[in-house]
C-alpha cells in the first residue's frame, strides 16, 4: 500500500472488508478534505469503467434517502477514483456509512441485476447488504446500499468451518426457484460477465484447457434454474469473526443450476488451500440441501475453465485478501490439478 497515513489505513480497511477485489485511488471528490492515492485489488469480475467524479445531484440523492438533512463527512471513490463511493453521513451526531453504486444510462443491466438479487435476498432472508433504493433511469443509474461491515480476509489455513459454512448459504440461495429474465438472466458458468473462453483464444493454447471445454459443450445440466449469486467465492463473503455477515458483488447474480455457484467455491476453496477443502464447502451444501450434489465433476470443470488461462488478475486479487503467497505459479499447479481431478471422475462418471 502506497503511504497515506492514518486516512490511507482507514481506507485500507474499508477496501478490504467490503469492497477488496477493486483496483482503487483513494480519491475525494471536491467536498472531501484531502485527496490521497491508495491501491487495492482488482475484484474477480472484472466491470467496465464508470464516471470518474460523483455528480452532485447523485450526492444529494443519497443524503435524501439515507438521512435527510445529515452533513457528508467523506465521499470517497473505492474502485479507480470513482463507482463504487463510499459516503460517510452525520446528523445530529449519529454517524451512518453508505455505499454508492453508478452505472452507465447505456448499459444499467448489472445495476439491474443487482438490485434484484439484493431485493430477492432480503425476501428470502441471505445474508446480503440491505438495499437502501435505487434509481435505474437517466445517464446515471444509481443503487445505494448500507454498509456492511465485516472482513473478507482468506485466512492461509484451511478454514473448514468457513467452507462448510458457505456451502450451508449457497444451499439456501438455491432453495429459491427463479425463472430467468431480464433483470436475473440465465447463468451457466460462474462471473458471466468475463469472456474467459476469448481470453483462451488470445493465448497460446494449453491442452488441458482445451480438453476440458470441449468435455463440457458435451455435457447438459439435469437441475432446474435456481437464485445463484454468480460469482461467489471467499472474497466476496464478509465475516464477523467466524460469523458470515453477508455476501457482496450481486451483479452477476441470475438463475441457473445450483452447480454454477458449488463449483465456484470448490475451485475457490481448492486454489486457496487444497482440493480437499472443496468437500468442505460441498459437505455444508448437502447438509442444508438434504440430497447429494448433483454433475459435481462438470460444475467443477466448468468452474475451473471461468478462471484466465494463466490466473491473470486472481493473484493480484488474492494478495488483497490476505494471501500474497499464493503465487501465479501456485494457483495455476492447484487450478490445473483441480481440473485434473474433475476430468478423471467425469472419465470414470462415463461423462
Amino acid at each position: 500500500m502506497p503511504d497515506g497515513g492514518a486516512a490511507g489505513l482507514l481506507l485500507g480497511g474499508v477496501l478490504t472488508e467490503y469492497l477488496a477485489w477493486r483496483w482503487c485511488l483513494y480519491v475525494n471528490v471536491p467536498i472531501a478534505v484531502a485527496a490521497v492515492a491508495v491501491g487495492a485489488p482488482p475484484r474477480r469480475a472484472v466491470l467496465s469503467p464508470t464516471m470518474p467524479s460523483l455528480d452532485s445531484a447523485l450526492l444529494g440523492w443519497a443524503v435524501r434517502v439515507a438521512a435527510p438533512g445529515a452533513d457528508v463527512t467523506e465521499v470517497r471513490g473505492l474502485r479507480d477514483g470513482g463507482s463504487p463511493w463510499l459516503v460517510r453521513l452525520s446528523r445530529r451526531g449519529e454517524p451512518r456509512t453508505v455505499v454508492l453504486r453508478v452505472g452507465s444510462g447505456q448499459d444499467p443491466s448489472a445495476l439491474r441485476t443487482e438490485v434484484a438479487a439484493l431485493q430477492l435476498a432480503a425476501k428470502h432472508d441471505i445474508p446480503a447488504p440491505r438495499l437502501l433504493a435505487a434509481e435505474l433511469a437517466g445517464d446515471s443509474p444509481a443503487v445505494l446500499v448500507e454498509l456492511l461491515a465485516g472482513s473478507s480476509a482468506i485466512p492461509s489455513d484451511r478454514p473448514t468451518a468457513r467452507l462448510r459454512t458457505l456451502g450451508r448459504t449457497a444451499a439456501a440461495l438455491h432453495a429459491v426457484a427463479v425463472e430467468p429474465g431480464p433483470a436475473l438472466p440465465r447463468r451457466d458458468r460462474p462471473i458471466a460477465s468475463q469472456d474467459f473462453a476469448a481470453l483462451r483464444r488470445q493465448q497460446p493454447a494449453q491442452p488441458l484447457l482445451m480438453e476440458a471445454e470441449e468435455r463440457v459443450t458435451q455435457l447438459r445440466s439435469r437441475e432446474a434454474d435456481v437464485f445463484v449469486h454468480g460469482d461467489l467465492w471467499q472474497g466476496n463473503a464478509l465475516w464477523t469473526g467466524d460469523t458470515l455477515a453477508g455476501l457482496v458483488d450481486w451483479d452477476c447474480a441470475g438463475a441457473g443450476p445450483p452447480g454454477v455457484d458449488l463449483g465456484s467455491l470448490r475451485c475457490d476453496a481448492a486454489i486457496c488451500f487444497d482440493i480437499e477443502a472443496a468437500d468442505d464447502v460441498q459437505h455444508g451444501w448437502e447438509e442444508v440441501a438434504g440430497r447429494p450434489a448433483v454433475d459435481v465433476a462438470h460444475w467443477d470443470v466448468v468452474a475451473a475453465l471461468s478462471t484466465p488461462p494463466d490466473m491473470g488478475w486472481f493473484p493480484e486479487a488474492l494478495a488483497g485478501q490476505g494471501r500474497p503467497d499464493l503465487s501465479r505459479e501456485v494457483l495455476l499447479q492447484r487450478r490445473d490439478g483441480f481440473l485434473l481431478a474433475a476430468l478423471s471422475r467425469l472419465d470414470a462418471d462415463g461423462g
